[in-house]
């Protein structure tokens, strides 16, 4: 891991620019980190937008989650960004807006072809972030992952045993594939629905959700759309994780 640069945020939250080989990322750690305290980790995910597209909101739930004594990171998902384009997902991109231009079902096809390469080449690259970023004194654990592309975490739940909790957004298209690795999930989760999600399939989700194998697993439900998470929401994740990395 190479700090590449270093700014405040607030005046007491660290943010640190990193890349991890040709991956870039993001550390943000609170005034209260240190070697002989090192806090808890929860890893931001967020759609492939393009770290510079999803900063304020990375930037405001570190802000947030520094105010519970968390540190949080954050790395570039394959093929956004800066990094190389993917064709195979540029093209199953392209079949997805065609899709949905027409008022078509999104096929089974276009979303394993979006999704499963993806979560494919993502999870191993989270997995080695998080080797680096423990290895910072400051930076301990438990760790937990929040957010981002849903396929994402659930893999990492089911594969990183050093996450011990995840909250995660029912906001995108999930692999038939994935419900299988659902029901291997063990770890508490905290779910996000939008009722009215119109990039979400509801009935989907709800049956995702109770794909999980977890013995504890909470969905929190609220009406409108996509954008429209209501800004208590955050606050009830971050009671989640106070809760399980504390």
């Amino acid at each position: 891991m190479h700090f590449t640069s270093e700014q405040r945020l607030d005046g007491d939250v660290r943010e640190r620019g990193f890349t991890l080989g040709e991956i870039p990322g993001i550390l943000w750690t609170p005034a209260s980190a240190s070697a002989a305290a090192p806090v808890p980790l929860i890893l931001l995910g967020h759609p492939p937008l393009g770290l510079r597209a999803m900063y304020p909101r990375l930037a405001d739930r570190a802000r947030h989650s520094a105010a519970a004594g968390f540190a949080t990171a954050t790395v570039e998902l394959p093929g956004s960004g800066d990094r190389p384009r993917l064709p195979a997902a540029e093209q199953a991109r392209a079949d997805l807006r065609r899709a949905l231009e027409a008022g078509e079902p999104v096929s089974d096809e276009i979303i394993d072809a979006l999704i499963l390469p993806l979560v494919d080449q993502a999870v191993p690259e989270w997995q080695a972030a998080l080797d680096a970023l423990l290895s910072q004194p400051e930076v301990g654990g438990p760790v937990g992952y929040s957010g981002g592309v849903i396929s994402i975490g659930i893999r990492l739940a089911v594969v990183e045993p050093r996450i011990v909790a995840a909250g995660l957004f029912a906001g995108s298209f999930v692999p038939r594939a994935m419900f299988e690795e659902a029901r291997q999930v063990t770890i508490p989760l905290h779910v996000l629905l939008q009722w009215d999600d119109e990039r979400n399939d509801r009935q989907a989700a709800l049956d995702l959700f109770d794909a999980f194998g977890s013995k504890e697993k909470t969905l929190h439900a609220n009406m409108g759309g996509h954008t429209g998470v209501p800004r208590f929401a955050g606050d009830a994740a971050a009671d989640f994780f106070t809760r399980h990395l504390r």
